[in-house]
């Protein structure tokens, strides 16, 4: 009985961690964000909330709109 109740737990624990993961997964692909390359190979990376993000995503919305039509 005791091993059946450690099983029980270990398999809880397994998949709460596998549920986390998969829910951080996909917050993290619905968060807007633009990256900004520059000419010296660097890389700016500006998501949602961010301080001046919210102007340059609403621009990328608009050309994005733009292009698909």
């Amino acid at each position: 009985m005791k091993g059946r109740s450690l099983l029980t737990g270990f398999l809880l624990a397994v998949g709460s961690a596998v549920a986390a993961i998969v829910f951080r997964r996909r917050g993290a692909r619905r968060r807007e964000r633009a990256e900004i390359y520059l000419a010296d190979g660097s890389l700016i990376s500006l998501s949602d909330g961010r301080p001046g993000a919210d102007r340059l995503l609403g621009l990328a919305r608009e050309l994005l709109a733009t292009a698909r039509t």
